[in-house]
């Protein structure tokens, strides 16, 4: 059996369910890294976060790169908040229903990070971005 995020497989995540936090999140957010570095991690009103930025050259791959994204939300009904503009995505995911990260929101992180590059796409660190 694979131990990557990537094959993972979301589940529907209700109230009850606990956030990660602690030594659980800390061996998620090695794990993540190892195998799709660059995401970052922060809190907001008491919850974590994750998010990345990925580069284009142009809006029109840019908006490809979301539309592959959406198929795989939808596949694993676990759906991310995306900001677009030209040239650049910024996925950002976590776990409303527990307003923070559970297993999915790295499941659905590492399958993003797998979308296949079609040699247009430029993957860039966690820039700042005036929206």
């Amino acid at each position: 059996m694979s131990s990557l995020l990537s094959d993972g497989k979301c589940v529907p995540c209700e109230g009850g369910v606990k956030p990660l936090k602690g030594k659980e999140l800390e061996a998620m957010l090695a794990k993540l890294d190892k195998e799709a570095p660059d995401w970052e991690y922060w809190e907001t009103n008491g919850g974590g976060h994750l998010g990345k930025t990925f580069r284009f050259p142009d809006f029109k791959t840019a908006l490809a790169f979301v539309d592959k994204i959406g198929a795989i939300a939808e596949a694993e009904n676990h759906h991310p908040a995306i900001q677009l503009r030209w040239g650049w995505v910024r996925i950002i995911t976590w776990t409303l229903s527990i307003n923070g990260l559970s297993e999915n929101d790295f499941f659905l992180a590492a399958k993003i990070d797998q979308i296949e590059d079609s040699g247009e796409m430029k993957r860039s660190k966690n820039e700042e971005l005036n929206f």
